[in-house]
This record gives structure tokens, sequence and C-alpha cells, in this order.
């Protein structure tokens, strides 16, 4: 599963796929053309705990949104909105409860999910990050609403003049099903990378809701009504908002925004939130290492920070954003096994001392094997002073032996640890760490993660007046 996630394409499709897998059997397993015996009244108290559950959804995400002042979660919200709007209808439109035979229910039936899936992936656009958009998008969105209720009672007012469309299996419902199925691709897709930047529970089950609300279009749209297996539509309607509309609940209740249906989470809040993104452990380690040597743990922080903007100017999957910033952050926990008498001493270290300061990447691999970390991230902590040509430690590794995960952390390293004052000296100018790199650009560190920390920096580089040993 580990090396899936590391992999966009891998991820998709395994969580996506093994998601839509239980759904798919129910519905394989349960078509018959009997009808089940659920009367016109059950069928309405169905929609109005699918409704109901879709609205705290709906107010949940969109009150997180406007404390915030984050115009994406607004639409998220929206999107809910929009569905127990339309589920509601849908619900009170059932035939022989409120109104006769009419053509609103099918409109209904056939709509909500398809709008909610549409308003979910606008909610994805780049454009729409941050307050600028705010006050547009909740006019925009409370005129969406409106339209729909209009409609709704209009529908109520003139149900014979409704038709009842999309036929069940018609062309109309086979192109609502794709392009519906479409847009909750996208939206899965979001919450995916969620997940594999984060690894928690609560994201993936919105990555299985996300998915179930996807495939209750099969049902909803294209299959025989009223059979067992149609009514497995709304039941993946209700499971699935209860899926997506819990966790994001659970997140705002703790205080903090919920990411997976907007896809915004930034790989550098995982260092920022390393308890709630990485794991208590994690952060039982940082505080262990800030109460040795604080100057330590204050850089290992900033690297972690600087190694997943590289990856992410990189282009890497949201899985190895992940083990970057754990192993950003996990590089120097080796320095716990560090007498403090040399960690801290504040003049040159002499050739024995430099010779202890050098196992560090050992001590914190053996660490990482006893605690049970993964190989990848446990290459990235022995690894992070290692050279592409050979010149590094502890084990002089070289060219291809280095995965780009190592070449990024040791570029990130480096760069803070001249750029920060230590105790032995001051801080470099960022204008001669940075002629320094790219001095030793292709010979000692990768060019394209130098090229990437320039862009992201911003920094021209001076002539560097020390070599790097000096440096080091």
């Amino acid at each position: 599963m580990e090396r899936l996630l590391r992999s966009r394409l891998g991820s998709n499709l395994t969580l996506i796929a093994a998601s839509a897998a239980v759904p798919a059997a129910a519905m394989h397993f349960l078509v018959s053309e009997n009808r089940a015996p659920v009367t016109a009244t059950q069928h309405l108290f169905i929609m109005a705990i699918g409704s109901t559950i879709a609205a705290l959804a709906s107010g949940t995400l969109m009150w997180a949104g406007f404390r915030r002042r984050e115009t994406r979660a607004v639409v998220a919200g929206g999107a809910f909105a929009a569905m127990t709007l339309i589920l509601a209808i849908h619900g009170l439109a059932t035939p022989g409860v409120i109104i006769g035979p009419n053509g609103v229910v099918a409109v209904a039936g056939g709509l909500a999910l398809p709008i909610g899936g549409a308003i979910l992936t606008v909610a994805a656009l780049p454009s729409l990050r941050g307050p600028r958009h705010l006050r547009t998008v909740a006019v925009a969105l409370v005129a969406v609403l409106g339209l729909i209720a209009a409609l709704g009672i209009a529908g109520f007012a003139y149900p014979a003049d409704v038709p009842a469309v999309p036929g069940y299996g018609s062309s109309a419902a086979v192109v609502l099903l794709v392009v519906g199925a479409l847009f909750f691709a996208i939206v899965a897709s979001r919450a995916v990378r969620t997940f594999a930047l984060t690894r928690r529970t609560g994201d993936l089950v919105v990555v299985v809701g996300i998915v179930w609300l996807g495939m209750a279009l099969v049902p909803v749209l294209v299959l025989d009504p009223f059979t067992w297996v149609w009514w497995t539509g709304h039941a993946l309607e209700l499971l699935g908002v209860t899926l997506v509309g819990v966790p994001v609940a659970m997140d705002v209740h703790r205080g903090r925004p919920s990411h997976p249906l907007v896809g915004d989470l930034p790989a550098a809040e995982l260092v920022a939130e390393e308890e709630a993104f990485l794991g208590a452990r994690v952060r039982v380690l940082m505080t262990r290492l800030e109460t040795k040597d604080r100057s330590t743990e204050e850089h290992t922080r900033r690297v972690a920070e600087w190694a997943v903007a590289i990856g992410e100017a990189l282009g890497l999957s949201a899985g190895r954003l992940h083990d970057l910033a754990l192993g950003g952050l996990l590089h120097d926990i080796g320095k716990l096994s560090i007498p403090d008498a040399i960690l801290g001493k504040p003049g040159a270290l002499t050739d024995a001392e430099m010779a202890v300061i050098r196992c560090h990447p050992v001590l914190g691999d053996d660490l990482l094997v006893e605690l049970g970390y993964p190989d990848q991230i446990r290459r990235v902590v022995r690894g992070h002073h290692e050279r592409l040509d050979g010149t590094g430690y502890p084990d002089g590794l070289s060219g291809d032996e280095l995965d780009l995960d190592t070449r990024i952390l040791a570029v990130a390293d480096v760069w803070d640890a001249l750029v920060s004052p230590r105790v032995y000296r001051g801080a470099w100018t960022r204008e001669r760490a940075m002629a320094l790199l790219v001095e030793e650009s292709g010979t000692a560190f990768d060019a394209r993660c130098v090229d990437a920390l320039r862009t992201l920096t911003g920094v021209v580089p001076a002539a560097p007046a020390a070599p790097l040993a000096d440096a080091a």
C-alpha cells in the first residue's frame, strides 16, 4: 500500500476501485425484476434522512468556509446544499404522499447527484482559493439554491406539466450517468490526494463516500425503478453523504478545515501540524529533539518545509510529499544519541568529535528501524548527507544509488544549515549559500533540486567565499 500511495496513478486506481467494489458487488447480487416492498411513506422517510445528513454536511462546510474566509470550502458546502434541496424535493414529490403521479420525482432524483458533483468539481478551481471571490460565490450559490427552490415549488404547483425525465435507462439518463461519474471521479481524485498526504482514516472514509455517491448514479439513472437493486441507489446516497459528512463535521469540531473535498491541503501543513497529519509518535520524537537541542528541532522543521516545497515544484505525488515531510522532520533524529557536549559545542569540532557527529544518520536509521518506520523514510534519513559524487557519508553512495527524495532532502538540509546561525558560526547570506549550491550543482547536488530551490527563493547567487568542506 505504501508503494501504491507514492504513485499518483496507482493510488487513484487502487483506492477508487477498492471503494467501488462493495456497491458493485451489492448491485450484482441484488439484480432482479422483483419490486422491493417499500411504501411511498417509507421512501419519503428515507429521503428525509439523506437530506438531513446532507444539510448538516452543507452547513458545517459553509460555516467553516465563511469563518476561515475560504471560498472553496463555501463552494463545497454549496454542493451539499444543492443536493440537500433537490433530494428534499425528490422525497416530497413521492407519488401518493403529498401529490399524485408527477414528473418532479424523476427530475429531482436524476439531477441531485450530477448537480452536486458538478459544484464539488468547481470547488477546486485555483481562482477560488482564498477570500477574493467569497462574496460573488455566496451570491451565486444563493441564486442557484433559490432557482432550485423556485423550480421545485413550480413543479408542485403544476405536477402534471413536469415531464418524467430522464427516463430510466434512456439516452438522457446515460448522458447524466457519464457526466456525473466524471464529476465524482474528479472529486474522488482530490480526496485520494489528501489521503495520500495525511494517511488519516477520516480522509479515506471521505474517498469511500464520494465513490459511493458516484456509484449511486447507476441504479438511480439506468436500472429498473423500485426493484431491490434500484433501492441500492438511495442506500448509497444515504451512506455516501454520511461517510463524507461525518469526517467533515469532525474536522470542523476540532477547529481545523476539512481538505478532502477540495484537495487544498498544502504539503507544508503536514510539517506545521505533524501530530494531526503524521501521527502522535512523530510529535513525541520532535518534542524529545526540542528538549535536547531546540536549534536542531527548528532546523528539521525548516528542512522539511523546504523539502516538500521542492518536491511540489518537481511535481512529486502526494504520497511522496508525505514521505518527504516525515523524512525531513526525522532526518536529524539520530542526534538524540549525540552527547550534548558535542552537539552544542560553540567552537570547531575535533576529528574525533566530527566522527561522532557523522554517526547521526546511522543512529537515526537504527531508531527508525526499532520504531517500525518504512524503508523509504529510513532511506532519506540515512542518506541526507550523501552526495552525487560519492563524497558524502555514511555509506559513500553516489549517482543512481541516491533516489530523488534523498537528493531533495540533501539540498534542503544544506540550504537551511548555511542560511541559519549555528553555535559555531554565524549565518551565511542567502546569496552566498545559493552560490555554493549552484557551484556544486551536478556534482554534489542534483541540478533539478537546486534549480527548483532557486526558483522558490528567487535568490541570485553571489561568488562563493568558501569551499563546500568549510560549509559542512
